[in-house]
């Protein structure tokens, strides 16, 4: 590790990753944060808060944080799990085959363990090219017990104007409606925003498109089997202390995530997901 050379951004330690075709990222060694994505010729894909608060036990608000062993509220642990606060090791940064590539570990530890009893390895990588980001989360059960576990990239998209955005690709769908549990179908193939939404897409198996006036990123999974596509509204941004009032507006998560159905893994086995956008 002595010899990758890190950066800062807003204090923080981070990689910052460059393609010899001008694609660049930041990750922060800060629960291996995904806080900037600039495709080769393009702009700034990722939303982050302008008051995102950054440091130790904080969670920032914005970009792909990464959501291990448990999501949301839906269990006993911390909300969103145990990585995400926490600081990664840096393992690898290295330019490869016209790629940028970054990949960062996280190992249990007593802090881990008095939450939640088990041996576990996480390791992201990041890699970048052109048009294309590639973010693959890979978990290990390192102990000698059988864990079940929830999982997700919790990307927020930045976006012009949410109320011009419509996200493609969820006909068909089942979904549930976190805040009040309810179960419903995507009928139309087109997704737009009017206010506050807070769904977990099930079994989505199709690349999904996020389209507004002038731009178009596209979104595929793979290990993941769900989607979350989360926006606060109004009245959620302006309870967030971490977020400008209006800046509901300038955003949308659309997440890769394991939820509906936990990935189990016994003592030596191992997953993967990855979420793979284009620019």
């Amino acid at each position: 590790m002595s010899d990758i050379a890190l950066t800062s951004f807003q204090g923080q330690p981070a990689l910052a990753l460059r393609a010899p075709d001008g694609a660049r990222a930041t990750v922060l060694l800060h629960g291996a944060h995904l806080v900037s994505w600039v495709p080769a010729g393009g702009e700034e894909q990722l939303y982050l808060s302008p008051d995102a608060k950054f440091g130790m036990g904080t969670a920032v608000r914005g970009g792909v944080p990464v959501i291990f062993p448990q999501f949301n509220e839906r269990g006993p642990l911390p909300r969103h799990g145990l990585v995400r606060s926490r600081s990664w090791a840096p393992v690898e940064s290295v330019v490869r085959a016209g790629h940028a590539i970054g990949v960062l570990r996280f190992t249990d530890d007593m802090a881990t363990r008095t939450h939640w009893p088990h041996g576990f390895e996480a390791e992201l990588t990041v890699s970048l090219a052109g048009r294309n980001l590639d973010i693959e989360l890979a978990i290990t059960n390192t102990g000698d017990t059988t864990f079940d576990f929830t999982a997700a990239l919790h990307t927020y998209f930045h976006c012009h104007d949410l109320l011009k955005l419509q996200v493609e690709g969820l006909q068909g769908c089942d979904y549930e409606d976190m805040p009040d549990g309810l179960q419903g179908q995507q009928w139309g193939d087109v997704l737009t925003f009017v206010g506050p939404i807070d769904r977990i897409y099930k079994m989505v198996r199709r690349t999904l498109t996020l389209r507004e006036i002038g731009r178009r990123t596209q979104v595929a999974t793979s290990g993941f089997d769900d989607v979350v596509v989360w926006n606060p509204g109004e009245a959620g941004a302006a309870a967030l202390s971490d977020m400008p009032d209006a800046d509901w507006q300038n955003m949308l998560c659309v997440e890769a995530a394991t939820i509906v159905d936990p990935v189990r893994l016994a003592p030596g086995q191992d997953w993967a997901g990855m979420q793979s956008l284009t620019a």
